[in-house]
């Protein structure tokens, strides 16, 4: 069973998402959160909000000390361009803090492209983002490496539609497609409760969304300025 969860990137997005399922769950959900940062939805579903930087050591350890977690999920991003990148030093900080708190269960999310998965996406996503993707092979290659119980999920394009209940997650890496976000966050809650899928990458898609990713069908406008 999933015990109290501690949140990276919980205010936006699949991180916000997964901390929503699990509060629908009546499951205690601390998220960190930056100083200045808007937390009022996060206070609304009845999570816990510890101000900090998950860049700064001791911000991740006041964190991993406010609670008696169970597992920690890891969903931080960055623009491009944004140094350093919260996504590898946030990883080396989250990591650190869950080994000295004794907090082995840690789930991140990445993308498609990252790692092993380069042939899986088009030339055009490789050319706008080969960057970020290979930031985010960094930040599982520092998971993996920790000695944590990880498990890697992979979306590649993602929505902000409601959850459509069928999406997956598969071993096959050089599976594309697309994803809602509130989907992906489901698969992360299901993956804190299921042992089963420790040490394992997953690409996670939905296969009743046939259309593809902008960037997928070489579409780099939304990129431009």
């Amino acid at each position: 069973m999933t015990g109290h969860v501690l949140i990276f990137g919980g205010t936006r997005g699949t991180g916000f998402e997964t901390a929503r399922l699990l509060r629908e769950r009546s499951k205690p959900v601390t998220v960190l959160v930056r100083i200045g940062s808007d937390a009022s939805a996060l206070e609304a579903l009845g999570a816990t909000v510890v101000r900090g930087n998950a860049l700064d050591g001791k911000d991740v350890d006041a964190a991993f000390a406010s609670g008696q977690f169970t597992a920690a999920v890891n969903t931080l991003g960055g623009k491009r361009g944004e140094l350093p990148r919260p996504d590898i030093e946030g990883t080396k900080q989250i990591t650190a803090g869950a080994k000295r708190a004794g907090v082995m269960r840690n789930i991140m999310v990445t993308a498609i492209g990252a790692g092993d998965s380069q042939a899986a996406v088009a030339p055009k996503v490789l050319e706008v983002l080969g960057e970020v993707l290979n930031m985010k092979t960094e930040a599982e290659n520092i998971l993996q490496e920790s000695g944590l119980d990880y498990t890697i999920l992979r979306p590649g394009g993602m929505t902000n539609d409601p959850a459509s209940g069928t999406a997956i997650k598969t071993d096959d890496h050089n599976r594309m497609g697309v994803i809602n976000r509130a989907d992906l966050a489901a698969l992360v809650v299901d993956c804190l409760s299921d042992d089963a899928t420790i040490a394992k990458i997953y690409h996670t898609v939905d296969p009743e969304i046939t259309w593809d990713a902008p960037l997928q069908r070489g579409d780099d406008s939304q990129f431009k300025k």
